[in-house]
């Protein structure tokens, strides 16, 4: 009889555990490993971060296995330029991408001379000097002259390599399909920081 007891407390244990690691997954923080060089300098290949799931708000992809609970976002915030999201790629819905957001709604970005423009004015990336990107216009790569409302322009941080805004497969992301922001890096345990 005790150890019946005890098969059960242990079972009860182990439902409230995965319980907990469901919410926290799904509400809180979610862990992802980077798979590619396309955020060097900022973060390497095998990198181990979480995302911050309630910085924008909850959308489907907040859940597991993207269950379609509704549409759009919810209590969402908007994501800033500068931030480095995390993202469901567009044509399948299931594999993640990380970039940074260069590019904000209503806006028209252009790449010159290695500097970006926003609406014809210089802005200066500061962090990207050393960072050769090539010349193109939100026209070029996506075939408008502004970026649509709850739209976003990504890069990433390794310009010559990286499948991002400017590859047709990828365009301009939806608010939707971010998952969340970028929060600390936690693995290796010499590089734990923030992530900016």
């Amino acid at each position: 009889m005790q150890e019946e007891e005890s098969f059960a407390d242990t079972i009860k244990t182990l439902v409230y555990a995965i319980l907990i690691a469901v919410l926290i997954r799904t509400f809180l923080f979610e862990p992802f490993k980077i798979p590619s060089g396309s955020m060097y300098p900022s973060l390497y290949v095998g990198d181990f971060l979480f995302v911050s799931k309630y910085t924008y708000g909850y959308s489907k992809h907040s859940f597991p296995f993207s269950i379609p609970l509704f549409e759009g976002r919810i209590w969402s915030d908007e994501p800033k330029r500068g931030d480095v999201v995390v993202f469901k790629f567009p044509r399948d819905n299931h594999t993640d991408y990380i970039k940074r957001i260069i590019g904000l709604p209503g806006e028209n970005i252009e790449y010159k001379d290695n500097y970006l423009y926003i609406d014809g004015k210089k802005y200066q990336e500061t962090i990207y000097d050393n960072m050769k990107t090539e010349d193109f216009t939100l026209e070029e790569i996506a075939g408008v002259d502004k970026i649509p409302d709850d739209m976003y322009l990504v890069l990433g941080d390794n310009r010559g390599n990286s499948q991002d805004s400017r590859d047709s497969k990828i365009g301009l992301i939806k608010k939707s399909d971010i998952i969340g922001r970028t929060f600390i890096r936690i693995w290796p345990l010499n590089g734990i920081k923030l992530v900016k």
